[in-house]
């Protein structure tokens, strides 16, 4: 059997195998493997050793495309590993979109070489893409397309593309501009297939097709594609000049970038952080959020501690304190969660606000009093003792209405200062739960209990 009739986990073992025993085997092992699985390989090696082993032993003609695909965290070590004239080669066949991506990884000698060493016409194309900002259209467009005119027949068409031989990837329309380049619509493959090769491309094409400012942010770009279910979209200038086109595979990578990046962001992580980086470097970007961590956690235990009188008293306030603090962050999660991503897609705006911000009021207060009932029927059970019950019922409806509350705006907060809601929400949710929840409950227990 051959490595390519394989399994995808099988070809992995078999080359962990090989790295460990026989590395002689590596480079068979690994040509079958698409430049993406070979990324993902090395990202997966937990030595840097091993990660160079396989990196050698790739052929010259795909280490590009690995590059483009691998962690920008891990990609300076393999560019490092080649001379120049091996990065202006490897970086040669790459999309404009893709080699605007890892330019910023190469050293300024680099990717001055590359620069002087590409067409005046590709050059141009390449440094557009490269001025405009980092979270716009324009920094992710490819400038390969294929524009035609409207006055032109679907037959001036087929011979058009018949001579280019080979269309861009993922191609699914062609690009309609006037003889100043200005977007005028697209016609799709399937309607020049379809038609008559005597009708012009004006008769056939679709002029209300909308495209895509160059500097529209990426994740309004992303709700585009998203609603209306594109594979590609032109992109323009404000002047309405056609620059480029977006397509889906671009758009699929950042839903997945956006995904990571709010998983790994709850935490303090970046999801371009290597998981198997050397263990200081890891503790050093962890430190910092375990440091944010500790002075939320002593706010927190700096309000207990003005009810320890209290606390000593009544021994079962200790016992039912930390429900209080779970129910108030639950809820706060939950809001806050449904409010990021709201912003996130764009649903949510100053418009609907207000209905939001009613909407999760409305129902924590009714979980609030849902589950304080609960809990007051439980605490009365256990302790025997109805104030405790009425107590901890009153602080239960209290933090969660100030859990939703919160919720709601501090994503908005955030936003406002600049900063990512994604990032840092959640702590600063909690301290918040834990510090109103125990400043209700055990506010409450000292009026009500002492």
């Amino acid at each position: 059997m051959s490595i390519a009739d394989l399994t995808e986990n099988e070809q992995f073992a078999a080359i962990y195998h090989a790295l460990e025993h026989d590395q002689a085997q590596l480079y068979d092992l690994i040509k079958p493997l698409h430049p993406a699985d070979i990324a993902f390989l090395i990202e997966s090696l937990p030595y840097n050793n091993q990660r160079l082993a396989v990196w050698k032993n790739c052929s010259l003609a795909i280490r590009g495309d690995i590059l483009f695909e691998i962690n920008e965290s891990i990609r300076p070590t393999f560019v490092e590993q080649m001379s120049t004239s091996e990065l202006v080669y490897v970086t040669s066949s790459m999309d404009y979109d893709e080699l605007a991506d890892i330019l910023k990884d190469m050293p300024s000698v680099v990717s001055q070489v590359l620069l002087e060493s590409m067409e005046t016409q590709h050059r141009k194309r390449l440094e557009a893409v490269l001025s405009y900002p980092d979270d716009s259209a324009g920094s992710i467009m490819n400038t390969d397309i294929i524009s035609i005119r409207a006055d032109i027949t679907l037959e001036t068409v087929f011979r058009y593309l018949r001579a280019i031989k080979k269309l861009p990837d993922t191609t699914d329309k062609l690009f309609v501009v006037d003889h100043f380049g200005i977007f005028q619509g697209i016609l799709y493959l399937s309607d020049l297939l379809t038609h008559p090769p005597g009708m012009t491309v004006r008769s056939v094409m679709h002029e209300n097709h909308h495209a895509i400012d160059a500097l529209l942010p990426l994740k309004d770009v992303m709700s585009l594609f998203e609603r209306r279910d594109l594979i590609s979209a032109a992109v323009i200038d404000k002047e309405k000049k056609l620059l480029g086109r977006i397509t889906i595979d671009d758009v699929v990578d950042l839903i997945r970038d956006e995904g990571e990046h709010n998983m790994m962001g709850q935490v303090g992580l970046s999801e371009e952080d290597d998981m198997f980086a050397p263990i200081m470097i890891s503790a050093r970007r962890r430190a910092v959020w375990l440091g944010i961590n500790l002075v939320t956690a002593l706010m927190a235990s700096f309000v207990i501690g003005m009810f320890q009188g209290t606390i000593e008293k009544i021994v079962a306030l200790a016992v039912l304190m930390p429900i209080v603090a779970s129910m108030g962050g639950i809820t706060g999660s939950q809001t806050l969660t449904l409010v990021i991503r709201g912003l996130a897609v764009g649903q949510l705006t100053q418009k609907n606000f207000k209905k939001l911000f009613f909407n999760e009021l409305m129902v924590s207060a009714i979980n609030g009093v849902l589950w304080a009932t609960v809990l007051a029927i439980i605490t009365g059970l256990w302790f025997d003792d109805y104030r405790l019950s009425v107590v901890i019922a009153l602080a239960i409806l209290i933090n969660l209405v100030i859990a939703a509350f919160s919720g709601v705006l501090l994503p908005k907060a955030i936003e406002h200062f600049g900063a990512d809601p994604a990032l840092g929400g959640g702590v600063i949710l909690t301290t918040i739960t834990d510090i109103f929840g125990f400043l209700a409950f055990l506010g409450l227990a000292t009026i009500f209990l002492i």
